[in-house]
């Protein structure tokens, strides 16, 4: 069996009760909101501490049990046919327990700014990242989270040559950030005569959606730029100067939005930014905890093939964690849980061993 640290374990339990009697107390609105957050966040891992406190005295009972020589036969037949199951409950809430009290990534539970960009493979390319969009659109409606483009630019045959939007709802980053790299797509492209099959590629970045209180962008920091909108032509066409462009001087990071409103560009170039500058900070305190360690899967190299969608067989596979499913079509449409949980599931794995030899 796994060995668990009881001691913080009955720290949790201890808070999680204090919690509970302070809410109980009828505290004021903004105390008591803090309070319903922490509880929320305890209440399953103390729900799995309790559970497998039960089943560990119903063991040691059991055992108690069979070491009596006076339990009569009957009895012992029952705590014989018993034990394993009780065992085999103990070591799930073991792992389970493991899982639950690993170090958690503040921004797991943040909303996210997915960014998809056409790579290598031209109108093809671009036609791709305009599926993938769709893929991730279609997940987000089955989720129950609201999808908003910020910012698009179309491929001349259809597609995104760019398309960048926020996907709002609790746990999206932490459901999504696996998704960052290299999307290559294998298929017969509408416009090939000749039925020969083409590599295109795009590339996904999934940041954690930033808040003002998350990272500061000062004034002085940053370039502000207004310029005309470009428009499909027609009667769309927009001819005031309400596209933005935001330069953030010290890192040079640019970012444009181009909707119809001035105001609004401004806004939602600004949270891109500040999301973009919060992925720069995680990324630099990633790489300085795991200079001696990479996890397969969390490395967020975005230039890192992760994944091929092959339509001919309908096949699609993760690299990172060698999966491979024929159920292309069902993905597309938006069914991307079984690989979100199973690049969950590496992680968690991942963590776990090295948990295990911090601990050694």
């Amino acid at each position: 069996m796994a060995k668990l640290p009881i001691e913080k374990m009955r720290e949790l339990e201890r808070r999680f009760g204090e919690i509970e009697a302070r809410m109980s107390a009828g505290p004021a609105a903004d105390v008591y909101v803090k309070l319903a957050s922490e509880y929320s966040e305890l209440q399953p891992v103390v729900t799995k501490i309790r559970a497998y406190e039960k089943a560990t005295a119903e063991l040691a009972d059991i055992n108690a049990m069979l070491a009596d020589r006076t339990t009569d036969k009957d009895m012992r037949d029952l705590a014989e046919m018993e034990k394993p199951d009780v065992i085999e409950a103990i070591e799930q809430l073991e792992q389970e327990i493991q899982i639950l009290l690993l170090p958690k990534d503040a921004a797991d539970e943040k909303s996210a700014i997915l960014e998809i960009r056409a790579g290598t493979g031209g109108s093809e390319a671009a036609l791709f990242a305009g599926d993938l969009f769709r893929m991730y659109e279609r997940y987000a409606a089955g989720k129950g989270w609201k999808v908003e483009v910020l910012s698009s630019s179309e491929g001349e045959a259809g597609g995104f040559k760019e398309i960048i939007a926020t996907v709002s709802g609790r746990g999206v980053f932490a459901r999504l950030k696996f998704e960052s790299g290299v999307h290559r797509v294998q298929r017969v492209p509408e416009t090939e005569a000749s039925g020969r099959i083409h590599t295109s590629a795009a590339t996904v970045a999934v940041l954690p959606e930033a808040e003002e209180i998350d990272i500061e962008v000062r004034p002085e920091d940053i370039r502000i730029d207004t310029m005309r909108s470009s428009g499909a032509g027609g009667q769309h066409v927009n001819t005031t100067d309400s596209a933005v462009r935001i330069t953030h001087l010290p890192t040079g990071l640019v970012v444009t939005s181009s909707e119809k409103s001035q105001h609004q560009n401004r806004a939602k170039a600004m949270q891109v930014l500040r999301s973009r500058l919060y992925d720069m900070e995680r990324q630099r305190a990633d790489s300085e905890r795991s200079a001696d360690r990479k996890s397969q899967v969390g490395s967020g190299d975005r230039s890192e093939r992760i994944r091929t969608y092959n339509f001919p067989q309908g096949r699609i596979t993760d690299h990172r964690i060698n999966l491979t499913l024929y159920k292309l079509d069902r993905m597309m449409m938006g069914e991307i849980d079984e690989v979100v949980d199973a690049l969950l599931a590496d992680y968690q794995a991942s963590q776990l061993a090295l948990l295990g030899e911090q601990r050694g």
